[in-house]
């Protein structure tokens, strides 16, 4: 049983890790000329978000309640809150661009990210500096149970891929400062 949870724990953290990568795949279409996604990065994103979904649905499928709840060490999180955090960032992140799109387009501060997204392709796969998630992103057992963080996640998961594959937003031109987030990409490294 401490295995499986422990491998669970393990494919979650790659799944996130994952996630990150496709959000530098977005950085760097943020920062070519073109303003909308080309197809070639619509299939990539959608191919990417389909592939974390499942990853993400096998990573936590079967377990028991204890060993969805089971926790390695006091300091760590179980496969629950590992699940409940990607779920909660999932949704967060699709709100925040949405957010991102309501505001006034700046394509003069294109050059500002320049190399942003080679810089998170780099740092957010190293697990060797671990950071603290903020405090919007942190487990707080927002579901009861197993099958409703699933189901809370799919449909986030969704929302976000229904707009990846039908978007004309002027992406590349839109850019926001996310000061709930600027310590964590402080301590993480990545920004």
């Amino acid at each position: 049983m401490l295995v499986q949870a422990k491998k669970a724990a393990v494919i979650l953290a790659l799944v996130m890790l994952s996630m990150a990568l496709t959000s530098a795949m977005a950085q760097t279409a943020l920062q070519s000329a073109q303003t909308t996604l080309t197809s070639e990065e619509r299939a990539s994103a959608l191919q990417q978000f389909q592939t974390t979904r499942d990853n993400v649905l096998k990573s936590i499928s079967g377990l028991s309640q204890k060993q969805w709840t089971f926790k390695p060490a006091p300091d760590r999180w179980s496969v629950a809150e590992v699940a409940e955090h990607i779920a909660v960032s999932e949704s967060t992140i699709y709100g925040l661009v949405q957010k991102m799109m309501q505001s006034p387009a700046t394509p003069e501060k294109r050059e500002q990210v320049k190399g942003k997204d080679q810089m998170i392709i780099e740092r957010v796969p190293d697990r060797s500096h671990k950071a603290q998630a903020p405090e919007m992103l942190r487990p707080t057992g927002r579901w009861a149970t197993q099958a409703e963080l699933t189901k809370a996640f799919e449909d986030s998961r969704k929302l976000t891929t229904d707009y990846i594959g039908t978007t004309n937003d002027d992406l590349r031109d839109h850019f926001s400062t996310i000061r709930r987030l600027e310590p964590w990409m402080a301590t993480s490294g990545c920004c």
